[in-house]
């Protein structure tokens, strides 16, 4: 897998594919925690044959680039576009490590696109609270661990609109998935037991 680097100018490139065991090894990093929608997802071929700024996906890399640089790294990855997917022995040793790649981020940044902070109901009072519980990203498979493998879990609105944390949100987390809050404040899966962590 490779990781997106950003230059001075604030564009972005890949960098090359990175040995299976040198995830501990390389500098520090983002993540983008996000769900697909298949038409728009920006592609590893996409980056390469330079098309990547068309696709309507491009707006959540740019976000990641731009939130990674705020806090300090030059270095980002999204699954979507780091992983060549057309390459079946690269996309299955991703899908084994993914776990890593998420446990070793210096930050995670969940981009919901489905929450909105410029949305008011009658009173004139943003709603967000109610869409963050409802959102599409608590329904799917790869939610849990991309909220127990990072330490620092960080959630934004389609606006790039920071929303919290896991910890400033874990009251509304637990409601939304029912995970156990202890799993949300530590990340020690072993203090949990077999049928916990199942659960």
């Amino acid at each position: 897998m490779r990781l997106l680097e950003r230059d001075d100018t604030g564009e972005f490139r890949l960098t090359k594919n990175l040995p299976n065991d040198t995830i501990l090894e390389i500098p520090p990093y983002g993540i983008l925690s996000h769900t697909w929608r298949e038409d728009e997802e920006v592609l590893f071929k996409d980056l390469a044959d330079g098309t990547a700024k068309t696709k309507p996906g491009y707006a959540k890399i740019r976000f990641c680039g731009d939130q990674a640089k705020r806090n300090g790294l030059k270095f980002f990855w999204v699954d979507t576009c780091c992983i060549n997917q057309s390459d079946a022995a690269e996309l299955q040793h991703a899908l084994n490590s993914i776990f890593r790649w998420y446990r070793n981020t210096a930050k995670c940044y969940v981009y919901l696109t489905d929450v909105s902070t410029r949305k008011r109901d009658a009173d004139g009072n943003s709603n967000w609270e109610l869409a963050f519980l409802n959102c599409r990203w608590f329904t799917r498979g790869w939610t849990l661990q991309e909220l127990i493998a990072p330490t620092i879990v960080e959630f934004f609105s389609v606006e790039g609109v920071f929303l919290g944390d896991k910890q400033s949100l874990r009251h509304q987390i637990h409601n939304a998935t029912g995970i156990h809050l202890g799993a949300l404040q530590a990340n020690t899966l072993p203090d949990f037991s077999i049928e916990a962590r199942i659960s």
